[in-house]
């Protein structure tokens, strides 16, 4: 269902590389994998074991877009994130062995032995608002500081300064370099 109020976004005066990069770091800092990366888009893999019997998988996506705000004011991005949560089970897969006698047929003999396969039993998309208040709190957390925001192509221009000259004077020569 699409719903204007749950939506996973958060506005930042950055690049979209800036935004990015945050998000990579606090995705990095949480123990996740981080599976492709770019200036436009991070995505992080982190596997767990809750249970003896329970394997988890989130993968985590997020969108860096620059937002539309006009030519006069500070540069923004808007970071979309969404997670997708793979829930597996363990299940237990019994052996059995079939020997072929020429004159009798097959014959399947079973035994005791038994492997483990996980498999796939869940796979949501988590909407949790508070798990993505963190996850934005994070990035606030690792993106620059304002005045190192400002993209290069907004810095003012300064005029070359002519370089100072100074005279040069004679240093004293010691003993070990002769």
């Amino acid at each position: 269902m699409f719903d204007s109020t749950t939506t996973h976004t958060r506005t930042y005066v950055a690049t979209e590389a800036q935004t990015c990069e945050a998000a990579r770091r606090a995705l990095l800092s949480q123990g996740y994998m981080i599976t492709a990366g770019n200036h436009e888009l991070v995505t992080g893999r982190k596997s767990f074991q809750p249970a003896s019997e329970v394997h988890v998988e989130v993968e985590f996506r997020v969108v860096c877009a620059r937002e539309s705000n006009g030519r006069n004011g500070p540069r923004s991005t808007i970071a979309f994130a969404s997670a997708l949560q793979d829930r597996y089970g363990i299940k237990k897969v019994n052996n059995s062995a079939t020997v072929g006698v020429g004159a009798i047929g097959s014959l399947s003999l079973p035994f005791s032995s038994s492997d483990d396969a996980l498999v796939k039993v869940a796979s949501e998309t988590l909407t949790d608002e508070r798990f993505y208040d963190r996850f934005f709190s994070l990035i606030d957390r690792f993106l620059p500081e304002a005045a190192e925001e400002t993209p290069a192509e907004a810095r003012p221009v300064l005029p070359a300064q002519p370089p100072i000259e100074t005279p040069l004077r004679d240093v004293p020569l010691s003993p070990s370099r002769g």
